[in-house]
């Protein structure tokens, strides 16, 4: 049977009105959903990806059905699917991952996409050369994607690149952009707390209060900032 409809099969059994409903409001009503809960919505998938693993199959005419199909949920298939496919992935597989990135477009896809293109990162320093490039793209939803790649990265995070990421997207009157900017200077704070401290001294002024709020929660960082500000005025 083909595994597209297979899926669609499974997803319509599934289908819940009132939980659609409640879907869609969450997301704006931006996109269709049958209404389907995320545990509920794996377990009727998750033999499709376990059998292509285990014959080694790849199912780029899969994913690229499934991607555009209308409801969301499918969307998020394509998501497990390239998750659970992690250790396949490779740089040369991120031309098709960037459609994804470009269509499509909201937080709760492409929170999951950065991940994943940040994990073949860990594998491949030519993502980060990539995701300086795309840190100055017109799209801003490509523009979050970079500067969230190395959410995961802790200590092996590479700081100058993140730095530039950053620093090429300050002005930004973009929600999601200052809030990626904190939540990705958040995360590393974690890791080395001090580092960010630094870098809010050096860039508080262009940083909007979003990111400045986003970036001290973990280090009181937007306190030392602000100590900081009123030494330059003495």
């Amino acid at each position: 049977m083909d595994k597209y409809l297979e899926i669609k099969g499974r997803l319509e059994e599934l289908a819940d009105k009132e939980y659609e409903l409640k879907m869609s409001a969450y997301m704006r009503n931006k996109f269709r959903f049958y209404g389907i809960p995320t545990p509920k919505r794996r377990s009727a998938c998750r033999h499709i990806i376990r059998d292509d693993r285990k014959k080694g199959i790849f199912d780029q005419e899969l994913l690229k059905k499934c991607w555009n199909d209308r409801h969301r949920e499918f969307q998020y298939f394509v998501l497990d699917y390239l998750s659970d496919m992690q250790d396949t992935l490779s740089f040369d597989d991120i031309p098709e991952i960037e459609k994804f990135v470009r269509s499509k477009q909201w937080w709760d896809t492409i929170d999951s996409l950065d991940n994943i293109i940040g994990r073949i990162g860990l594998r491949d320093k030519r993502v980060g050369e990539l995701m300086l490039r795309w840190s100055e793209d017109a799209d801003f939803w490509v523009r979050r994607v970079a500067i969230d790649h190395q959410l995961c990265y802790r200590d092996k995070t590479d700081t100058e690149l993140l730095e530039k990421i950053i620093v090429n997207n300050f002005g930004s009157d973009e929600f999601f952009i200052n809030k990626a900017i904190g939540w990705s200077l958040r995360e590393y704070s974690k890791t080395n707390s001090e580092w960010v401290k630094e870098f809010i001294e050096r860039h508080s002024s262009k940083m909007s209060r979003l990111s400045l709020r986003e970036a001290s929660k973990y280090c009181d960082a937007l306190n030392y900032s602000s100590s900081v500000k009123e030494r330059k005025k003495k």
